[in-house]
C-alpha cells in the first residue's frame, strides 16, 4: 500500500533515470575541477549516450547560469544521437516568452518523437531577486499557458503577468497527446499548490524516509483538493559497489580533497542556493552522524560541495536494491540517480543494479506517446 494515492498504482516498474552534468557539475574529487570533466558538448553528450547504453529510461538535463550547456539547445542536440532514452529538460519559467517556449517544446517533442519530459522550475533568473509570490505566479501562468497550447485549438489567457488573445495553437502542437509530462519539485506552500494542481510527478530530494512520507502527504492533500493524484519521484546520488565497505571507502575518497570554503562557494553560486529545499538538505548535514549518514546507507557528504540534491545512497548492490524497493513501496515511480564521475558511476550502477530492476518510460505508461506520427502541423496534419 502506497503512502498516498498515486496516479499509477498498478505500475510494477519504475522510470530509472540518470543525470546530465550540464552545469559544471562533474568531478572525480568533489570541489576539484578537472578539464576532462568540464561540461562541454562532447562530455555531456557522452554521459547521455552512456546512460542510454546502460538502460536508463530518462536523463535530467538541468538549468543554471554556469559555464556549460544550455538546456534546450543540448536536448535538441541529443535528438539525433539517441533513440530510446527520454530527455527531462529543466525549464525555468519566464526565461522565455511562454508562447515561444510552447513552440520550442513542441519542436523538441517532435524531434524526439515523444521522448521529451519537462522539469518545471520556479526560481530567480540570473541577476534577479524576485518576490517568491511573483515567481510562483509567473510559473503558474507559464504552465497554464503551456497546457492551453497543448490541449486547445486557441490560446486565450488573461493573467497577472501574461495576457494572450486568440492565438492559434497550430505552431505549438506537441508530438505527445496532451503534451510532455511535467515534473516539479519544491517545498513551499506555493510550490505544493502549483504541483498539486498542474503537474504530473512530484520530485523530492533525499531525506529520512519519514520526511519523504511527510512531503508526499503534503502535496497529495493539495492534489486531492483539485481532484487529482500525482506520481512521485526521488532525485538522489548513487555509490554502489560489491560490498558496503567498498562503497563507503569510495564516498570518503571523493571528498578527500575537498576544501570546505571551495565547497561553500560551489553551493552558493547556484540559482537555487537560498531555496527552502536547499535549506532542508543543509539540515540533513547538521543532523548526520560523524560519518555523514542520517539513516542506513544515506550519506550527506555530497552536499558539502553541491547545492540542491545533497545526499547519496551508499552501499552494496543488495543494500541499494532494498532501499529502492522500499521507496517504490512508498509510491515512488521515478528515480533520478547520478554519481561522480557521472560516466563511470552510470556504468557501476548499470552493471550492478539495472539488471535487477524492471524499468519503464512514464510517458509510455501514461499513454502519451502515439503509436504513429500524430496528425499535427509538424507531423502528418494538413498543411495550411
Amino acid at each position: 500500500m502506497t503512502i498516498v494515492p498515486v496516479t499509477s498504482p498498478d505500475l510494477d516498474a519504475a522510470e530509472v533515470s540518470w543525470f546530465a552534468a550540464l552545469c559544471s557539475d562533474d568531478y572525480q574529487f568533489l570541489g576539484v575541477p578537472e578539464g576532462h570533466l568540464r561540461s562541454s558538448w562532447n562530455h555531456c553528450s557522452a554521459i547521455v549516450k552512456t546512460a542510454e547504453q546502460q538502460g536508463f529510461r530518462n536523463i535530467l538535463c538541468p538549468s543554471s547560469y554556469q559555464v556549460g550547456q544550455d538546456t534546450l539547445s543540448f536536448v535538441a542536440g541529443c535528438a539525433p544521437i539517441t533513440d530510446k532514452i527520454n530527455l527531462l529538460a529543466a525549464v525555468r519559467c519566464g526565461e522565455m516568452q511562454p508562447i515561444m517556449l510552447a513552440r520550442t517544446i513542441a519542436t523538441l517533442d517532435h524531434m524526439l518523437e515523444g521522448r521529451l519530459t519537462v522539469n518545471i522550475i520556479s526560481s530567480d533568473f540570473p541577476g534577479e531577486q524576485a518576490d517568491s509570490a511573483y515567481r510562483y505566479q509567473r510559473s503558474r501562468e507559464v504552465v497554464e499557458i503551456l497546457k492551453q497550447a497543448w490541449t486547445r485549438d486557441e490560446i486565450d489567457y488573461e493573467g497577472e503577468v501574461y495576457t494572450f488573445k486568440g492565438l492559434t495553437t497550430d505552431p505549438v502542437r506537441p508530438y505527445q497527446t496532451g503534451g510532455p509530462l511535467l515534473y516539479f519539485g519544491g517545498y513551499s506552500p506555493a510550490a505544493l499548490e502549483l504541483c498539486g494542481q498542474h503537474c504530473d510527478v512530484y520530485l523530492m530530494w533525499p531525506e529520512k524516509m519519514e520526511e519523504l512520507e511527510g512531503r508526499m502527504k503534503a502535496v497529495n492533500a493539495v492534489a486531492e483538493n483539485h481532484g487529482r493524484t500525482l506520481d512521485y519521484g526521488l532525485r538522489v546520488h548513487m555509490i554502489v559497489r560489491d560490498t558496503e565497505k567498498e562503497a563507503q571507502e569510495y564516498a570518503d575518497y571523493i571528498v578527500s580533497k575537498l576544501d570546505d570554503d571551495q565547497g561553500t562557494a560551489i553551493r552558493e553560486r547556484a540559482l537555487d542556493a537560498k531555496s527552502l529545499g536547499v535549506s532542508h538538505q543543509a539540515k540533513n548535514r547538521e543532523i548526520a552522524d560523524a560519518f555523514g549518514y542520517i539513516e542506513p546507507n544515506l550519506w550527506t557528504g555530497v552536499g558539502r560541495a553541491r547545492s540542491g540534491c545533497g545526499a547519496a545512497l551508499v552501499g552494496s548492490t543488495d543494500q541499494v536494491l532494498s532501499k529502492i524497493e522500499a521507496y517504490q513501496k512508498m509510491g515512488i515511480r521515478a528515480f533520478i540517480f547520478s554519481g561522480y564521475p557521472h560516466i563511470e558511476e552510470a556504468e557501476h550502477f548499470g552493471s550492478r543494479v539495472m539488471p535487477h530492476l524492471k524499468t519503464c518510460s512514464l510517458p509510455q505508461a501514461y499513454g502519451r506517446v502515439p503509436a504513429e506520427t500524430p496528425a499535427t502541423p509538424l507531423g502528418t496534419g494538413v498543411r495550411r
